[in-house]
């Protein structure tokens, strides 16, 4: 169960948090969630699909890192087997803060209940004197980042949404040991139907910083291949 406290300089300045990759400390997913002002770098490394929510009908980004739950292809002799760590992991275990009606200045919160934090081998968040350390101020610009990144989801979905652009999508695999693994559950961009686009909808999409993001997202379906390589490598050494 999570355990939220507001990040403060007094109460907080022995605490560690621990920096590695590592399975026991919270990497052991096959995906996690990714926002469009970083689809350039996720989509380098890791292949981008959209999940919906069925409580809601909403949609988030994902960045696929394996074929089932606790599956991170990524995660190799300790260490993180990619150039970027997607920014939804980099920040663990801090989290942006704000009032109910999520207006008014934003604050850092840290879960206390999360395996990195309080971690004896971990990087402090303060200096002796009160200050943020520099691991602590790198952290605190990712969070802003994708903070925003989420707050402007919501105009990217539904410019999705509105032009018919994301369709279902199925990824049956068979491995070289004779394995098979499914993905179920997702979507990708249709790319037949934003080719089908006037000049006028692709403008709009441009003009609202959109366009990017999508063609990231579809470049990034070529790293599926990619996974699927790593899988029959983890197969082979198993």
């Amino acid at each position: 169960m999570s355990q939220h406290a507001v990040l403060d300089p007094q109460a907080h300045r022995d605490l560690r948090v621990a920096m590695q990759p590592d399975a026991e400390l919270g990497d052991a997913v096959m995906s996690c969630v990714t926002v469009p002002v970083e689809f350039r770098q996720v989509q380098a490394h890791f292949p981008i699909l959209f999940h919906k929510n069925p409580a809601d009908d909403r949609f988030h980004a994902v960045a696929l890192f394996g074929f089932e739950n606790g599956e991170n292809l990524f995660l190799k002799d300790g260490q993180w087997d990619a150039l970027y760590r997607p920014l939804a992991l980099a920040i663990q275990p801090f989290l942006i803060g704000r009032s109910a009606d999520g207006e008014g200045p934003a604050q850092v919160h840290i879960d206390m209940a999360h395996p990195r934090a309080g971690h004896v081998d971990g990087v402090r968040l303060f200096d002796d004197a009160g200050e943020a350390t520099p691991y602590l101020e790198d952290t605190a610009g990712k969070l802003g980042l994708l903070d925003a990144g989420y707050r402007e989801c919501a105009d990217f979905f539904a410019a999705l949404k509105a032009y018919d652009l994301l369709e279902p999508f199925t990824l049956e695999v068979e491995l070289d040991d004779g394995a098979r693994r499914s993905l179920v559950g997702f979507h990708i961009i249709n790319e037949d139907r934003l080719r089908t686009l006037d000049a006028a909808a692709l403008g709009e999409l441009h003009t609202a910083g959109h366009l990017m993001p999508i063609f990231m997202a579809l470049a990034s379906l070529s790293h599926l291949t990619d996974l699927v390589a790593r899988k029959n490598r983890q197969s082979v050494h198993a």
